[in-house]
């Protein structure tokens, strides 16, 4: 949906990483995999992996005191919190709720999100509705993993792919036309034997059977995933540019979920942008899900590459599947 009246912009930006570093090298130890392979397939090169006793809303509330901070904005001032993951520390109480006592956001109501890699734009277009109609002024956006947790070290397929991380915003009202102009969100249930966790939910509740059976490990069909991804993220991104009434050539900045270089360079030549204008940190990082995107806003940021007045487009593709995008005036 469009902004109606009052704009919505990211007042702050916060990230934070897992201690650990997990290079190919220490994967071609593990697995029968080699640097030049992972590489070649998906562009990563080293990810950041949750030290043992480090639980997502530890993550999240290293990235969440950074963009107050960023925002100038107390915690006291925050008004909502939504934490997007899929790698809550316990079913409840939610990450949100654990990240507000931590902040002391006494004043906050708080919830989380799940829509896995498409997390946070979810998050950031449900936050952007509360400041847009003044029900809110401060709200903290935050998208938070520790995939490691739920990553099969001993399958190649996939154990190369994920890293842990989060990525915070703080929204606030800014002047109409600015911040947030519009964004898409979609799903298609109908895709959800294609990226998905089986265990530990009501369908298959935690057992010594389903741990013998590695129900607890996120299963992939990543061809399937590639050819539906690399359609859907360029569909929402014309959606959500035509939403604001731009095209492709008023983009200044692209930061695409990165899951896969692959993914993401198809995704750019198919929407004819050049690599200049496309944010790539999957080499250092990994596909951190829901905290990929507002990590890669915080470097582009802090890398001097969002200007006053720039048009940012953000895109994003999940297990569910859900996918979204949205369109900034920086």
């Amino acid at each position: 949906m469009r902004s109606q009246s009052t704009g919505v912009r990211i007042a702050g930006l916060g990230k934070s990483l897992g201690e650990n570093l997990l290079t190919n090298q220490d994967l071609e130890r593990m697995v029968d995999t080699s640097d030049e392979w992972i590489r070649t397939r998906t562009g990563i090169g080293t990810r950041h992996i949750a030290a043992r006793g480090t639980a997502t809303s530890d993550l999240a509330l290293r990235a969440a005191r950074e963009a107050l901070t960023d925002a100038r904005v107390a915690p006291a001032d925050v008004d909502l919190i939504i934490v997007a993951t899929v790698t809550p520390d316990m079913a409840f109480p939610s990450v949100a709720c654990l990240l507000q006592a931590e902040l002391g956001a006494t004043h906050a109501a708080a919830f989380d999100l799940s829509a896995a890699c498409s997390g946070f734009l979810y998050g950031l277009d449900v936050g952007s509705r509360f400041v847009q109609t003044g029900r809110y002024q401060h709200v903290l956006v935050v998208g938070a993993e520790t995939l490691s947790r739920i990553t099969d070290y001993t399958d190649r397929r996939t154990c190369v792919l994920f890293g842990d991380g989060a990525g915070a915003a703080v929204l606030a009202p800014g002047p109409e036309g600015s911040g947030l102009l519009a964004s898409v969100l979609g799903a298609d249930g109908g895709g959800k034997d294609l990226m998905y966790l089986p265990g530990g939910g009501s369908r298959h509740p935690a057992s010594v059977e389903t741990v013998q059976a590695g129900l607890h490990y996120i299963k992939m069909n990543g061809n399937e995933v590639f050819k539906y991804a690399v359609r859907v993220m360029g569909d929402v991104t014309l959606q959500a540019l035509a939403a604001a009434g731009l095209d492709v050539t008023d983009v200044d900045l692209f930061v695409p979920h990165q899951a896969n270089y692959r993914i993401i360079d198809a995704t750019a030549r198919r929407l004819g942008l050049p690599a200049d204008k496309v944010f790539v940190n999957i080499e250092r990082y990994g596909n951190m899900s829901a905290a990929t995107i507002p990590i890669a806003l915080r470097e582009a940021q802090e890398e001097g590459r969002l200007k006053q007045g720039d048009v940012v487009v953000l895109a994003a593709f999940g297990g569910g599947l859900t996918w979204a995008a949205s369109v900034l005036r920086w």
